[in-house]
């Protein structure tokens, strides 16, 4: 690929903005569902379905997408996967009866799956020299990070001034610009693994996930213990089983098992499961207190987010690139969870009369210092010593666990929260202190999580021979920025 500078940051940026329009979706859906409820009779339970679409193939498919990316091409795979968005979101937004939104939410979920899990390796492919590829990662990790946060606000607004069909509408010139732009700047490569596709192994983990994602995100409502829940569970863990007994045979496996031997992949898919949870703990659960406890608006609510988001731009697009250069990235990495984790400690003490200068700010400084120092570390490790032939299933690998673990995350510890503040209630105490109470402990769950992923990064992770060499012949000086792009 012979690509001035100019032009591969130009690159990044349509990278990032495709990026960005599927991770706000993830979110700017949740402030509109009142509306969305009401204009097309959903009922509580099924209005739950708006999001669990989506969820569902998006965990689902994120892994096969990744590797047809590596078969057939990574750009052409993203301007499907975009495509397939786009044309969703238009069904989405002129959606008249409840089967048309949620059918269309799913085909959204499809195409984000299949252009997140090849986005990633295409911006490995992009950037290789490490300086750079540091800085492009705080980008795109700033994006992923932020979007959610973003997508609050954009949708409150959106709902406030014109009507829940403008979140959807919104992507069309979103999508068309990208698909454009993507013609234009990202390289054309031809898929750089070998073999065929492996159907046996795509059907089974792609039905794995799908089970699994559907059981997590009913557990709630069905109960962890009954059998609507039980049953997929356990099929989701048989398939699995399938499915790892089928890569160890086939010659052309859809997920090499031998990537895993490889620590840096390994354990920063662990540290991704648990990073995802603790940040979803933070995300859905303080925007439950400011809206359900303190009685914000879904603008205030965004506006509460500003200050983290603010201070993730910063990291993530200047200081994170120069610590990860600086010290590799086992130290920004657990320094940036342990920042994470005493922030949603500090939410365990927010009271239900609470103020946002003195109970909110602080934990939402920590906790944004802590998700742009992390983010970009844990992708880059999430990354390292893999093949180029290999790129796009590590992206959709850590881009899965990301799902599963947010997914999982949010279920067990809304769970937490719901038999904590049913537990106040029966003893007498409040609504509103019984609401603040289910969120304190489910807030310390997510700290622990925060905690362990961090000494898990600081303990594991380190550099690989190749990479250090690389950054030798870089002229780094610096043996522990071997880790940064290792």
């Amino acid at each position: 690929m012979n690509m001035d500078g100019r032009t591969r940051w130009l690159a990044l940026i349509v990278l990032c903005l495709g990026t960005l329009m599927i991770v706000l979706d993830t979110t700017i859906v949740n402030v509109a569902l009142p509306s969305i409820r009401a204009d097309l009779g959903f009922s509580q339970t099924s209005l739950a379905w708006v999001v669990n679409a989506y969820m569902l193939t998006f965990g689902g498919f994120l892994l096969l997408g990744g590797r047809l990316g590596d078969l057939f091409g990574h750009r052409r795979l993203f301007l499907s996967g975009i495509t397939l968005f786009t044309l969703a979101s238009l069904g989405c937004g002129l959606a008249t009866s409840q089967e048309i939104l949620v059918g269309g939410r799913a085909v959204q979920g499809l195409g984000g799956a299949v252009a997140s899990a090849v986005s990633l390796s295409l911006m490995m492919t992009l950037f290789t020299e490490p300086a750079e590829r540091a800085k492009a990662m705080g980008v795109f990790g700033f994006v992923a990070a932020g979007g959610g946060t973003i997508g609050v606000l954009l949708g409150g607004i959106l709902t406030d001034v014109l009507d829940w069909h403008w979140i959807f509408l919104v992507n069309l010139p979103i999508g068309v610009l990208v698909y454009v732009l993507s013609l234009r700047l990202l390289p054309a490569a031809r898929g750089a693994a070998a073999g065929r596709l492996d159907v046996a192994g795509a059907v089974t983990v792609t039905a794995s996930l799908m089970l699994g994602v559907y059981a997590i995100v009913n557990g709630n409502e069905q109960g962890w213990t009954s059998a609507r829940t039980i049953g997929p569970l356990s099929a989701a863990v048989v398939l699995l089983a399938v499915f790892l007994g089928i890569e160890s045979r086939v010659s052309s496996p859809l997920m090499p098992l031998g990537l895993f031997r490889l620590r840096n992949v390994a354990t920063a898919n662990v540290v991704g499961v648990l990073w995802a949870a603790a940040m979803f703990a933070w995300f859905f659960l303080s925007a439950l207190y400011l809206q359900l406890v303190l009685g914000y608006s879904p603008l205030k609510v965004g506006l509460a987010f500003l200050p983290a988001t603010l201070i993730m731009g910063a990291l993530s697009l200047g200081l994170s690139a120069k610590l990860v250069m600086r010290f590799g990235i086992r130290l920004p990495l657990s320094t940036g969870l342990l920042l994470a984790a005493l922030g949603l400690v500090l939410f365990t003490r927010a009271p239900v009369d609470g103020s946002y200068l003195v109970d909110v700010l602080p934990s939402m400084i920590l906790l944004g210092f802590g998700a742009g120092m992390a983010f970009n570390p844990v992708l880059l490790a999430a990354m390292s010593d893999v093949e180029q032939s290999e790129a796009g299933l590590a992206s959709g690998v850590v881009n899965t666990s990301f799902m599963m673990g947010g997914a999982l995350g949010l279920a067990v510890l809304a769970s937490l929260a719901a038999s904590r503040s049913d537990s106040l209630l029966a003893s007498g105490d409040g609504r509103l202190a019984a609401l603040t109470g289910g969120y304190h402990i489910a807030f310390l769950v997510g700290a622990v999580f925060a905690a362990v992923g961090a000494a898990l990064g600081a303990a594991l992770l380190r550099a690989g021979e190749q990479s250090t060499a690389d950054l030798g012949e870089a002229s780094l000086g610096e043996p522990a920025a071997a880790e940064a792009c290792s």
